[in-house]
């Protein structure tokens, strides 16, 4: 399936979204991506072990202090070497689809992709998104990136 294919269904199928590695300073990826999505809908739920409060909601320490029922899928914008415990948490609440974003433009450094958490995700049957951002899908700047990325095959396989 298309990288495309893969964030469309992503987005189409998941309406509680976690979304780790938003900042009580605002101006990251997951910051971004949590308020895009809030502004289109989704019911987000900000996680961060450090933080009580993201852009004025409330903001949970793990993803299974969330209230409320199942979630269904989790976006990360952490560090690499966050992702493995991350999906580990997703799997125990019964999170089947993750995204782990990867800046393509600025390089690895920006990435949450880590080898070991995709390897558990596909032992454990879990959907996985190795890289991209889901603003790709979700606002028209972030749309014509993607389409540039794809030109130049920069989008994730």
């Amino acid at each position: 399936m298309s990288f495309k294919a893969r964030g469309e269904h992503f987005l189409n199928d998941n309406r509680r979204i976690a979304v780790f590695g938003v900042s009580r300073d605002g101006g990251t990826p997951g910051n971004l991506i949590y308020t895009t999505l809030k502004k289109k809908g989704y019911e987000v739920y900000a996680i961060n072990p450090n933080a009580d409060e993201i852009e004025g909601d409330v903001c949970y320490h793990t993803v299974s202090d969330v209230p409320g029922g199942k979630l269904q899928g989790a976006i990360l914008t952490t560090p690499a070497e966050a992702a493995e415990t991350i999906v580990k948490d997703c799997y125990a609440v019964g999170i089947k689809d993750v995204w782990m974003h990867y800046n393509a433009m600025f390089g690895r450094g920006n990435a949450s992709v880590s080898d070991e958490a995709v390897e558990y995700c596909h032992e454990k049957g879990m959907n996985v998104i190795e890289g991209g951002c889901p603003m790709m899908f979700l606002d028209f700047p972030h749309k014509c990136m993607r389409v540039m990325l794809g030109a130049f095959g920069r989008l994730p396989n």
